[in-house]
């Protein structure tokens, strides 16, 4: 297919982050029913993306898609546009002194010293822009959108290695600044080199705490407190520089003392490839891992509970056919403030299928993040699956092919109807919609649907119509030198829209 290429980036992911928020609150409980009446769900109004700096390869082919849905009730105004981050070394992220470029760190506006060019921006709402880069130079992103662009806003970055550690397929959706991110499945081991990737998309620096955990629970690592991240750039640091232990199952907590980032975990691997690490849903005491390959030779359940309270989980694997409890892994035990690791094997048996993980008796906040492996022998290649919020209203999911795409949906408690709609294709093509029924406790591999006269990739949405919540995820497979190369994206609610209370109605019953 043919893609724009981008000048001098071939950068990571775009961050993506809803920034036009409205939550009023009330002292006095008010009615809830008079609070519904009360919010109107509209667009939201400015979005930030931050994509992370996708390899330091050579050998890396680097592709970029942004996607904004057609979304009813936004006018016809505003823009979006992604431009290059400052990048700085692994060196200064590690202990926060300026032992890379170092440009401007004395006075916090290094982000200003020379403004970025736009390197990707969409032209139209429905219809996907993509670009290029090669080699292993790309800088991070920093993207924000405004007005009809804003709402669902979604840029996928995908890269292709093809040998050395991490070679395969890596994907990330570039994902919105916050403050607080978990990642259960991160490593120190000898075969492995993480990096946790933090972009700061504000015109302020930011600071940064990484704590780790592993099976004993917390490691003592005073490189990574106070990490600054200046303004409009982003810093990778390597996990092994924080610590000398050696741990094959990590738990890794970033959380912002002041400003907000964007982060994800850059996992590589000497032997089973590599891929993105994108952080779990928030702690809580059920989760859904969804879209597990069928043809899965080995699945790893990494689990981390954040407070002192042991949490014990019941494991149920939601297969094509209905629930189903994995031999010898009925449940899982996992000791508060300590990573749990357990193999699963090939828990799908040639079978599609989603995790998903109850409480056995109370509930405790919990994070989780599946590692899947394909392939056998040295032709295997990993990724990673976090725990995943549901579609909820719209999900969206950019950069799909006419082959190599799978779309897996599971309603965990509740039979639901969800529509998919193929967007046009970002060289030509008609969108298609499609309906489909999930049945109660399942999981359903689709081949998403393609936009008629299909030119270039086309992006994918999905709409919950009736029933329970829906989980989704959507996996990319492409062939590398005979090793089955895949990388797994979840399918969140993209946010796009906000409550916003009535101009004529009393704003005091929403406040607190």
């Amino acid at each position: 297919m043919n893609r724009t290429t981008l000048s001098l980036i071939a950068g990571t992911t775009a961050l993506a982050a809803v920034t036009g928020f409205a939550a009023l609150s009330a002292p006095d409980a008010p009615d809830t029913d008079t609070a519904a009446k009360a919010a109107a769900q509209l667009p939201v109004e400015r979005t930030s993306l931050l994509c992370p700096a996708p390899s330091t390869s050579d050998l890396a082919e680097t592709s970029y898609t942004s996607f904004t849905p057609v979304t009813k009730g936004t006018g016809s105004g505003g823009k979006a546009e992604l431009r290059e981050a400052a990048e700085e070394s692994a060196d200064a992220s590690a202990d926060g002194e300026d032992k890379g470029k170092g440009k401007g760190k004395d006075d916090g506006k290094s982000g200003e010293d020379k403004p970025a060019k736009p390197v990707l921006t969409p032209k139209e709402p429905g219809k996907p822009v993509t670009g290029d880069s090669s080699g292993g130079d790309a800088p991070a992103l920093v993207g924000t959108a405004d007005g009809r662009f804003a709402p669902g806003w979604t840029v996928q970055e995908t890269t292709e290695v093809a040998a050395g550690t991490g070679r395969g397929l890596q994907g990330v959706n570039c994902t919105a600044p916050d403050t607080d991110f978990w990642f259960p499945g991160a490593s120190t081991d000898a075969d492995r080199t993480d990096y946790v990737h933090l972009t700061n998309p504000d015109d302020s620096a930011a600071v940064v705490d990484i704590e780790l955990y592993g099976k004993d629970g917390a490691l003592k690592s005073a490189v990574g407190e106070g990490i600054t991240v200046p303004p409009h750039s982003s810093e990778p640091v390597l996990l092994s520089t924080l610590t000398g232990e050696r741990q094959t199952n990590l738990t890794v907590h970033v959380n912002v003392r002041s400003g907000r980032v964007g982060a994800a975990v850059q996992a590589l691997d000497d032997k089973l490839g590599g891929d993105w690490l994108a952080a779990s849903t928030d702690p809580s005491g059920s989760l859904v891992l969804p879209g597990i390959p069928e043809d899965a030779t080995s699945v790893r359940l990494v689990a981390f509970t954040p407070g002192d309270a042991d949490a014990d989980l019941k494991v149920r694997l939601a297969s094509p056919s209905g629930p189903i409890t994995p031999a010898g892994h009925e449940t899982v035990h996992v000791k508060g403030g300590m990573t749990t690791a357990v193999d699963l094997g090939d828990v799908t048996r040639g079978e599609a299928g989603s995790l998903v993980l109850t409480p056995t008796d109370r509930s405790v906040p919990v994070v989780a993040a599946l590692r899947v492996v394909r392939g056998k022998g040295d032709k295997q290649e990993t990724a990673f699956i976090p725990a995943t919020r549901p579609v909820g209203t719209r999900a969206t999911s950019a950069d799909n092919s006419g082959k190599g795409s799978t779309l897996s949906l599971t309603a965990p408690g509740v039979a639901a109807t969800v529509k998919v709609t193929a967007s046009a294709g970002s060289e030509g093509g008609t969108p298609v919609s499609k309906t489909y029924t999930i049945k109660a406790g399942t999981t359903q591999d689709i081949e998403p649907p393609a936009p008629g006269g299909l030119k270039g990739t086309y992006a994918l949405t999905v709409e919950t119509v009736s029933g329970g919540p829906v989980y989704g995820a959507r996996t990319l497979t492409a062939s590398e030198g005979g090793v089955p190369a895949f990388t797994v994206q979840t399918l969140p609610d993209d946010r796009g829209t906000v409550a916003v209370p009535e101009a004529d109605e009393d704003l005091s019953v929403l406040q607190k």
